[in-house]
């Protein structure tokens, strides 16, 4: 087994884990009433702007999503957290950087050994759900469970979807579709983006994503009986419909769309294979991004 498939079987112990530990964060994770900036880089990116929807929705404080290259200087926030996997990347560490003594930073890594752990003000490891794979997959989503259980918003119940999603086989046809777009609404979007890096990375895939009710404004003219759309959550009505006539495959699910993301980390995987390739060492990548200085 890859790498990839074992850490990606793992998840639900993972979820397990940082849902206890999220009580003991309280001190340091965002407050109820914080203005508050997410940031990171690729993954981190696309559970940043998960978990800002997610704070906002629940009445906890305006809470912004950022790649961690294009945070705004310009505007005041009560707390920044960052995410990072390796905690080596460059643009997290640059902008930890130039935020300290002005604004007060929390960091989200799985490895305690690395700059980070000194360069923000606080952090939570998660080394229980480091990965060996260049492609992330558990530390993306126990991070986001952290941040839902500390807003009350997680549950058991999600545990076991994701033992489900890891269970059940993947929907017919999908290894052979052309092209695969991934749709979400509100928090769900940042998991439609992250679907469709996984899908790219691991497996080389044509993959795009959107809101869903932006699908209509131009991207559903590309569905074709080759194609696959993928709803997290719950559809905008008449959505399936207009997408099931163009003879695409619709794709949605009963499970907590996190663990939906589950099964597209699968399907990501099992492309890969298919296709001969290797999906813990995707080509052009590696496990940080570390720039050189001039």
């Amino acid at each position: 087994m890859s790498f990839v498939e074992i850490e990606t079987a793992s998840q639900p112990e993972c979820w397990r884990r940082a849902a206890e530990l999220a009580g003991s964060q309280a001190g340091v994770l965002p407050v109820a009433g914080e203005r508050v900036a997410i940031v990171g880089c690729g993954t981190s990116f696309y559970m940043a702007q998960a978990y800002a929807a997610l704070r906002e929705g629940a009445g906890q404080g305006e809470s912004d999503a950022f790649a961690a290259s294009e945070f705004p200087f310009g505007r005041e926030y009560d707390r920044v957290v960052a995410l990072t996997r390796s905690g080596t990347t460059t643009e997290v560490l640059d902008l930890l950087d130039r935020l300290r003594g002005g604004t007060r930073t929390v960091a989200v890594t799985a490895d305690p050994a690395t700059p980070v752990m000194t360069a923000a003000d606080d952090v939570v490891v998660l080394d229980f759900a480091d990965e060996k794979s260049v492609v992330q997959t558990r530390f993306a989503t126990t991070a986001l469970t952290l941040f839902r259980a500390h807003l009350g918003l997680h549950t058991d119940d999600v545990v076991r979807d994701a033992e489900t999603a890891l269970a059940e086989p993947l929907p017919e046809g999908l290894l052979d579709c052309t092209q695969f777009t991934f749709l979400g609404r509100g928090w769900t979007v940042g998991l439609a983006n992250e679907a469709a890096l996984k899908m790219k990375e691991a497996s080389l895939s044509w993959t795009e994503s959107y809101p869903a009710m932006e699908y209509r404004h131009g991207p559903i003219s590309i569905a074709t009986d080759t194609t696959a759309t993928w709803m997290f959550g719950t559809a905008p009505e008449g959505l399936s419909e207009q997408l099931l006539a163009t003879g695409a495959r619709w794709v949605e699910s009963d499970l907590d769309p996190l663990a939906d993301l589950v099964r597209v980390q699968r399907l990501a995987i099992a492309r890969a294979t298919a296709r001969g390739l290797d999906p813990d060492s995707p080509r052009h990548l590696t496990r940080s991004v570390v720039l050189a200085d001039d």
